[in-house]
Formats: C-alpha cells, sequence, structure tokens
C-alpha cells in the first residue's frame, strides 16, 4: 500500500463519518503527515456549486439529476484534486463511490451498473486503499438530527431510505472486508472509536 493512500469515510447522515474524518486531521497533523481533504458533493468551487444546488432543501431535482450533477462534481475532483495528489498526499475524502452506491442504487434505486460504469470512466486506475464505514441505529441517529443546525435535503428522508442506504452500505463493505472498518457508534464511545481509527490509520501508513 502506498505510503500517501487514499481514506474514504462513509455513513448515513448523523453515524459520526465527519466526526471520524476530523480525528483522522488531527492525527495527520501531529505526525506532521501531508494529506489533502475534501467531501463529496462539493470539493473544487465548482464542485461546490454543484453540491448547493444538489442538497438545497426546497431543491425538485430528480433522483436521476442528482446522480449527473454527483458525478459532474466528481469528474472536477478527479482532475484536480486526486490526480494532482495521488501518492504524493494522503488523501482523505468524506463520502466517495460507495456513497453513490448506496444512495443513488440501494436508496434510490437507480442502476447500479450505470453507476459503476460512470465510476470507472472517471476513475480509471485509481481507487480507495481503505474505507471507514460509521454505522448508528434509528434512535441515535434521529436523536442526533434534532441537533443539527444547517439542515439540507438529505438530511429530510424518511428513516426507511436511510436504513435502505445503510443496508447498502454493509453489503458493499462485507464483499471486501479487508479493505473496511466498520466503526459501530452505537456501542462504542468516541475515544474507543478515535482509538480504533487512529491504530489502523497508523497501520495503513506505515505497512
Amino acid at each position: 500500500m502506498s505510503k500517501y493512500p487514499i481514506l474514504v469515510f462513509e455513513g448515513i447522515e448523523a453515524s459520526g463519518k465527519s466526526t471520524s474524518l476530523k480525528k483522522t486531521i488531527k492525527y495527520l497533523k501531529t505526525k506532521k503527515i501531508k494529506y489533502v481533504s475534501f467531501r463529496e458533493p462539493g470539493g473544487t468551487n465548482l464542485s461546490e456549486k454543484l453540491r448547493s444546488l444538489m442538497l438545497n432543501k426546497k431543491s425538485a431535482l430528480s433522483n436521476k439529476t442528482d446522480l449527473f450533477l454527483l458525478m459532474a462534481s466528481r469528474s472536477e475532483n478527479v482532475d484536480k484534486i486526486l490526480k494532482k495528489n495521488y501518492k504524493k498526499k494522503v488523501i482523505l475524502i468524506d463520502r466517495f463511490i460507495d456513497s453513490t452506491l448506496a444512495y443513488q442504487h440501494y436508496g434510490m434505486k437507480l442502476d447500479k451498473d450505470l453507476i459503476l460504469k460512470m465510476n470507472n470512466f472517471l476513475l480509471g486506475n485509481i481507487r480507495p486503499n481503505f474505507t471507514f464505514l460509521s454505522i448508528v441505529n434509528k434512535n441515535n441517529m434521529l436523536n442526533r438530527l434534532k441537533f443539527r443546525k444547517n439542515k439540507n435535503k438529505y438530511d429530510n428522508f424518511d428513516y426507511n431510505f436511510y436504513n435502505k442506504v445503510q443496508k447498502g452500505f454493509l453489503k458493499i463493505a462485507n464483499k471486501n472486508k479487508s479493505k473496511y472498518l466498520i466503526l459501530d457508534t452505537n456501542k462504542d464511545n468516541l475515544k474507543i472509536i478515535e482509538n480504533k481509527l487512529i491504530n489502523k490509520i497508523d497501520k495503513i501508513i506505515n505497512k
């Protein structure tokens, strides 16, 4: 594995995904390890504008339109962030390929093969080295969302949708267990999760 891997943080809303990313950034800064971080949708200036279109609470865009906007955002990120920093810095991504499959296919029932073909076209041989998947149960998710100040369109689906998406994430992870660490934010406190996260990252980078 490269000294500068691509590490992805996945999970449904309020699963603790972004908290794990922040802990990773803090660790890399402490170790003075070069890194770059971006989110999807979002990333480049154009990608952030596309994110605003997708996530606007008043958005009436179709699921297909969301998919194409997401892929346009990813295309910009691949060309202007990923390829530029590949094997030169640790690349941290808040949502990536798995999110597209989990939300757009398992959640919204869009064609899986189409999504995979689009990703292959955009990414070529570049793939994540390791993925941290945060999971959360219904009660914890809904309680955490109550305290979220700035909610977007994706924070307002019914739980049945999120349940399908999370099951999709787990199905993806279970197909390639050696490249995933599942962080259960229901049973482990923040310190335990942080220790699991940092121990794994340390092993990946110093392998």
